[in-house]
């Protein structure tokens, strides 16, 4: 979107000629531009700043000794990660200073497909905040996963024509892009003019330059200091992440602070409810990149002004004269907890809450609540490996605070009890009854079992469970039954009990609750499993994630193991051959 074109009266408000609708006054406006503070009253007209400096005003309000910012905008995240639908999900994050989002639905469009985005389109061009929503590019994010619809190159140019759809979302599969397979590259040439993002976590050198030479412009996947400095030098944009499971703005913040703020930007990617409810959003973002030793001036920019001109949302991100009057309002920048917010220059919180009325309800439809179809009840014998345990066998290493795993080997006879856990990925979009299975260690799981139908991105069921007896195993069959009962979610099972419940109705992703009681179901989970012996931070969102085929280095979808390094699927015993 370009800059706001101003109205006759607007201009002549700005002129000093006719009353604003608001002026704040005497605050310090932040420069985004020059990253300056000005001691500056701020005029605003119909939802725009049309000035700086003293006018006549139909409203005053007195931020004597506070901060102005523009509104906070997360350059890339997933909103149905937090769980919670769109009107839940702008009462948390508007009291915290964000006002606006680049938002890939693709877990959506892997359940539904493109009626899936159109609906979240739908219930958020009401609601005060702006999402830019990119077209979703990997619905599936590769062949070795079963989604429960697919996006092509000619779905995608049709979603572009959407007003609130900005550019094509992460491109997930980047072997495809790599090796210059059609239908990828069809699915970038059809964004035009708009942004195309990226995910390529590891890729450097050569393939990095064959990623970069398909048109793909940013990436939020750098772990790695080495790895995101190649990158821009290369001229990609990089999205430092604080997300629930992968956090790397510290280990990324030396970029920044040696090289500046050029084509990078800051995002959540995934955050889960508790985590916003207890740290916030972008305004946690920034008093992380504070605190990894960034200026205030900078990270700022880059929850700004960088998002804004990446994502071509040029009316955003800047308190400049002719841009939308979406203003942050800091008592003091050291929590970075907002003291007002103003959205389109109405005040829509006051101290960390939202004011009465500003978000209406919004409803999803009954059909969203229908999406998990299994072919038969799940048995316990469905979680046989088919293996002796004394043979080497392929495990999943997962570390915590990372999405990137291992591909470790692994004796199940001679590992340490709770060492490995069991894990299942059953297909519950078209009922095929197909079933991958591996083993992962790292979760800490001693007995009982843990299953989510949040599993990017094609969202299967997943479920981990106990190697220790026979219960084990029934656990996990109550566990996917259970889910399957209520249309998805995420459970704890132990000794045939339903220990604690996140009922996720919406598309077997997000809830139907309100925030606040989203995240006690999500705590009182967390804590059922860590009595199972998990040891995991967030064990959910870890366990999300082992399905997503595009991540190195060993994954498990309903179609078996997935060596991501590779690209190949591989067995479960060592040595054999993929059949």
């Amino acid at each position: 979107m370009a800059k706001i074109r101003g109205t006759s009266r607007q201009i002549s408000a700005a002129r000093g000629d006719e009353e604003v609708d608001l002026l704040l006054k005497g605050g310090e406006i932040f420069s985004t531009t020059t990253k300056e503070w000005i001691r500056q009253d701020l005029a605003i007209k119909d939802g725009i700043i049309v000035g700086w400096g003293n006018r006549p005003a139909l409203q005053e309000i007195d931020v004597t000794g506070c901060k102005l910012t523009p509104g906070f905008i997360d350059a890339h995240m997933h909103i149905e990660s937090t769980k919670l639908w769109a009107d839940e999900f702008v009462k948390v994050v508007l009291p915290r200073g964000t006002t606006a989002i680049a938002a890939d639905p693709h877990e959506l469009a892997n359940v539904f497909g493109v009626p899936g985005v159109v609906e979240l389109a739908r219930a958020t061009s009401e609601l005060p905040f702006t999402f830019g929503i990119c077209a979703s590019s990997c619905v599936p994010a590769s062949q070795y996963e079963s989604p429960g619809a697919t996006i092509g190159a000619q779905e995608i140019a049709a979603l572009l024509e959407m007003d609130s759809v900005i550019g094509v979302a992460e491109v997930m599969n980047y072997p495809g892009v790599i090796n210059a397979d059609p239908e990828v590259l069809a699915k970038i040439a059809v964004a035009g003019a708009t942004r195309v993002d990226g995910h390529a976590p590891g890729v450097r050198g050569t393939q990095l330059d064959a990623y970069l030479s398909a048109g793909v412009e940013s990436d939020h996947e750098c772990s790695d200091l080495a790895e995101a400095h190649e990158k821009r030098q290369k001229g990609m944009w990089i999205f430092l992440r604080q997300g629930s499971a992968s956090q790397n703005i510290s280990d990324l913040a030396p970029s920044i602070i040696d090289h500046g703020t050029s084509r990078a930007a800051l995002c959540s990617d995934d955050r889960e409810p508790t985590l916003l409810l207890a740290q916030g959003h972008m305004n946690d973002c920034l008093r992380v990149a504070v605190s990894a030793g960034i200026t205030v001036e900078d990270a700022l920019v880059m929850a700004t002004l960088n998002p804004a001109d990446y994502h071509g949302l040029h009316h955003l991100g800047s308190l400049g004269p002719g841009h939308q009057a979406d203003v942050v309002v800091f008592r003091s920048l050291e929590s970075f907890e907002p003291e007002v917010v103003l959205q389109r220059g109405v005040v829509v919180a006051r101290n960390g809450e939202i004011v009465e009325g500003t978000v209406q309800p919004s409803t999803p439809p009954s059909w969203m609540m229908d999406s998990v179809h299994l072919k038969r009840s799940i048995e316990s014998s469905d979680f046989d490996l088919g293996a002796p345990v004394d043979q080497a066998m392929r495990v999943i290493g997962v570390t915590e605070r990372t999405l990137v795993t291992k591909s470790m080997t692994r004796t199940p006879s001679s590992c340490a009890p709770g060492s490995l856990a069991r894990l299942s990925v059953i297909e519950r979009h078209r009922a095929t009854g197909r079933i991958g299975l591996g083993l992962v260690e790292g979760f800490g799981l001693r007995r009982g079992a843990l299953a989510s139908t949040v599993a990017h991105d094609a969202h299967n069921l997943m479920v981990v469970g106990g190697m220790e007896s026979e219960a084990d195993l029934e656990d996990m069959a109550l566990a996917a039954n259970t889910l399957a009962s209520v249309g998805g979610g995420q459970v704890v099972c132990h000794n045939g009990k339903v220990l604690a419940l996140v009922a996720l109705p919406i598309a077997g992703l997000m809830s139907t609750k309100s925030a606040q009681e989203t995240a006690h179901d999500l705590e009182a989970a967390l804590a059922a499993a860590s009595s199972l012996g998990v040891t995991l931070e967030d064990p959910f969102m870890q366990l999300s994630f082992l399905g997503l085929s595009v991540i190195p280095e060993l994954r498990l979808t309903d179609l078996g193991l997935i060596d991501v390094t590779n690209f190949t699927t591989t067995e479960l015993l060592v040595g054999s051959s993929p059949q």
